[in-house]
């Protein structure tokens, strides 16, 4: 198991201040080193989106250190590794982007855009059904599906307004986060060459994130998520 996974499984079980104070070292490499898998990842992603090669590595990396001030959740660390790589905005974008997800026994590659207002999920809906061939041509191709076999997460239980349960395509429009993803095992990343290996997923990701993003840009809705206060 790669050095983070196995710190992440220790700091599951003691998620205090005081363990990592008396771990700090390890802590402190563990930081490291999730920068290092971050730079790596975010080479791979700019291999197949060139945009990506302006984004720091501030832009893409999450804190391990929890924000606990609107969470009934007061541990004080995050027992998984987030790195989001979504250009032109990086990590705060609210357009389509590239996530990896590293946690003991729930890692993957995840793309799409998550937490959406409502209006921008209804601008993506109605841009799916009016150009429902090119949006199945993607989702559907046998080279999508190998890495991942399902879209959307969440579905509404009935059609959104404005659509009818009755229209064969209605599941594609149903999610209420419009994202896929590509489960990883725990020892994907002891290979040196693991961000290589992504790139095949991660140019199909980019077909299914240049249809989503085209939605979201010609909207002209905002593409930053505001600051929380």
């Amino acid at each position: 198991m790669h050095p983070i996974l196995s710190f992440l499984k220790k700091l599951s079980r003691h998620n205090t201040r005081e363990w990592v104070a008396d771990h700090r070292a390890d802590y402190d490499r563990v930081r490291r080193m999730r920068d290092e898998v971050a730079g790596r990842f975010m080479a791979a992603v700019a291999a197949v989106d060139p945009a990506a090669s302006d984004l720091t590595l501030g832009q893409c990396v999450y804190r391990l250190v929890r924000d606990t001030r609107f969470s009934e959740d007061k541990t004080p660390y995050k027992t998984h590794v987030g790195i989001y790589v979504c250009p032109p905005y990086g990590k705060k974008s609210l357009m389509a982007g590239y996530y990896l997800h590293l946690e003991p026994g729930n890692s993957m590659l995840w793309g799409g855009c998550y937490s959406l207002p409502t209006n921008y999920l209804t601008a993506i809906r109605r841009d799916i059904r009016d150009n429902i061939e090119e949006y199945i041509s993607i989702v559907e191709s046998p080279e999508f599906k190998e890495f991942f076999p399902k879209v959307g997460d969440h579905p509404l239980k009935t059609a959104p307004k404005g659509f009818s349960n009755d229209w064969e395509y209605i599941d594609y429009v149903r999610p209420r986060e419009f994202g896929a993803t590509f489960r990883l095992d725990d020892n994907f990343f002891d290979n040196p060459d693991f961000a290589v290996q992504l790139i095949p997923a991660l140019a199909q990701l980019k077909r299914f994130n240049d249809f989503i993003n085209f939605t979201l840009t010609e909207s002209g809705f905002p593409l930053m998520r505001p600051n929380r206060r």
